[in-house]
């Protein structure tokens, strides 16, 4: 019947096997101003997100050195510094910022060098729990990158390593150098680009991370997420929110905003649960 589902959905994931963490996470890009780029037009309300998403049982927070640039992380240090046991943070480098909106990419040894001690100065940490790359550079051998990761996570200063948009022979090659934890693609119900990276990463125990997780201005995507939501009393955010849950066991969600009020919707999609019949009207938009 519509509203029961035929799986139990696992609340948590074994991040790299030793973190359990809520799959139910907070992407804290939107912390920042307009483009990505600056501080918060409301300052205080960015820290009472920080705050009440801990409150609310997450204990994963993604952020990135280019969110700001920098800003996020500092926000992050602010508001929760002294962290709270179990709280995981996961930050990137690679990525530099010329302006709102712009990202150009330097994954070389250098620049990453700068990107993961910067992140620990402003996080406040001596390790970085989940340290991802935050994109391959077209112009920077893979392995220079992958090596120098590996190297840090040798000397004790990441603990876990993940990448960002890669295909699957670039998580094989990466796996080369260092166990990958978890990936980072853009995956919606109605953007299935790196549907064979979803299922390599849960044939082989790595999160799933995607990133714009909700459907974007697709109207039948809309309409059908709206129907199932009318039924459940759910917003279609959070019924998009519900279908990544339950379309994969590893998939970690990392849903942005820099409102309380829309956090806690957020959150809520974690309780849905979808029926058979939902998740086939909904697999059909992929």
């Amino acid at each position: 019947m519509a509203g029961t589902t035929t799986n139990t959905v696992s609340k948590t994931f074994a991040l790299g096997g030793d973190l359990t963490i809520n799959r139910m996470g907070y992407g804290a890009m939107r912390i920042t101003g307009e483009g990505i780029w600056g501080p918060p037009k409301d300052h205080d309300e960015a820290i009472r997100v920080l705050r009440r998403a801990v409150e609310l049982g997450i204990n994963f927070i993604d952020t990135a050195d280019s969110y700001g640039p920098n800003v996020s992380e500092e926000l992050i240090a602010e508001a929760l510094h002294p962290y709270p046991a179990g709280l995981v943070i996961g930050t990137k480098g690679a990525l530099l910022r010329t302006g709102p909106n712009e990202w150009p990419i330097d994954a070389s040894p250098r620049h990453l060098e700068e990107a993961l001690h910067g992140s620990l100065k402003r996080l406040k940490q001596e390790r970085i729990d989940l340290y991802q790359l935050h994109r391959i550079d077209p112009n920077v051998p893979a392995e220079e990158s992958f090596a120098w990761l590996q190297r840090n996570q040798q000397k004790g200063l990441i603990r876990h390593i993940g990448l960002s948009e890669v295909t699957v022979e670039q998580i094989k090659q990466a796996q080369a150098f260092f166990p990958v934890v978890s990936v980072q693609n853009m995956y919606s119900v109605d953007n299935r680009k790196w549907e064979a990276e979803l299922d390599y990463c849960q044939q082989h125990n790595i999160a799933f991370i995607p990133w714009y997780p909700l459907a974007g201005g697709n109207q039948d995507a809309l309409s059908k997420l709206t129907g199932i939501g009318q039924r459940l009393g759910a917003s279609p955010q959070q019924v998009a929110l519900a279908w990544l849950l339950h379309r994969s066991p590893n998939i970690l969600l990392i849903p942005g905003t820099s409102k309380v009020k829309h956090l806690e919707e957020n959150v809520k999609a974690a309780d849905l649960q979808l029926s058979a019949e939902d998740m086939a009207a909904l697999e059909q938009l992929g």
